[in-house]
């Protein structure tokens, strides 16, 4: 066998082991948070380092507690859900709807300070979020939206709005001009020419910046613990996930049912628009 063979043997070998690890690393503690959340808290007790459990022991009595409302002896988390759905889903619309154009913008438009403006969108990330919070929560408290979800979107929006511009910039600009031009002679208009041919191929980008601006606003916790912590009912899953952390009189299990229903949304979503995620991260990286 000659030593170019050997040598992609061993690579290929190597690349498994590794990719092997990796797996390991990452899967086991999601399925041991999850074996957690399905055991009794007695068997646990007994058994805590089992990463399997039998049948009969399977319970859901710790999600059925975790969904029910506070009233009932629950942990409200049915309404923590909501929040960070309607939380979610309202800053990801809202930043696209204003990243989309102003991306477009700056990738086709000629004005002056047009090379600068990448920088300055992502010089916001050179500071700590801490420092950004501070004056953020005394406007919004002067303005009255401390303490309301609309205002917690605000903030999300301004955290996620810089990158995502970045992003689709790099997008816009791989596409080709001459298709624009060649809709405008058609008799297009500018916004026409983003409906109907810049955002068609522009899709798995702008699906990627969706999911990215998802998943930070599902799962942030500083500024919600900020604005929303003296309004119980308008927590976020991370707020109420805190909660059950914090409390000693809260077993363990149930704890792993909140973790698990904190993360399982952002691990669905993630592996549904894998392929569009990939293909949108590393677009712009060449151009053609």
């Amino acid at each position: 066998m000659d030593r170019d063979r050997i040598e992609t043997i061993s690579l290929r070998w190597l690349r498994r082991l590794v990719i092997a690890g990796f797996l390991v690393v990452t899967l086991l503690p999601f399925w041991y948070m999850l074996v957690l959340s399905v055991r009794p808290i007695e068997r646990l007790l007994l058994d805590p380092g089992s990463l399997w459990v039998p049948f009969g022991e399977l319970t859901v009595a710790t999600y059925a507690e975790v969904l029910r409302s506070v009233e009932n002896g629950g942990q409200g988390f049915l309404t923590f859900i909501r929040n960070s759905g309607l939380v979610a889903l309202a800053a990801t619309a809202l930043t696209l709807v204003v990243a989309i154009p102003g991306a477009y913008a700056v990738s086709r438009l000629r004005f002056f300070g047009r090379r600068q403006v990448s920088a300055l969108f992502l010089a916001v990330y050179l500071f700590p979020s801490i420092v950004i919070a501070i004056p953020l929560f005394v406007v919004f408290s002067r303005a009255g939206l401390r303490g309301s979800l609309f205002g917690l979107v605000l903030v999300y929006i301004s955290q996620t709005l810089p990158v995502s511009v970045y992003m689709l910039k790099n997008y816009f600009e791989t596409i080709p001009v001459s298709l624009e031009e060649s809709a405008a002679i058609d008799g297009a208009g500018r916004l026409g020419i983003i409906r109907r041919v810049s955002l068609p191929l522009a899709a798995p980008s702008v699906m990627a910046v969706a999911l990215y601006d998802f998943m930070i606003a599902w799962n942030e916790f500083l500024f919600a613990l900020l604005f929303l912590v003296d309004r119980p009912n308008r927590w976020t899953v991370s707020l109420g996930l805190s909660l059950l952390a914090d409390g000693v009189e809260v077993p363990k299990t149930v704890l792993m049912a909140g973790s698990v229903i904190l993360t399982l949304p952002i691990v669905v979503l993630f592996f549904a628009g894998e392929r569009l995620l990939t293909e949108g991260l590393t677009s712009g990286a060449e151009k053609g």
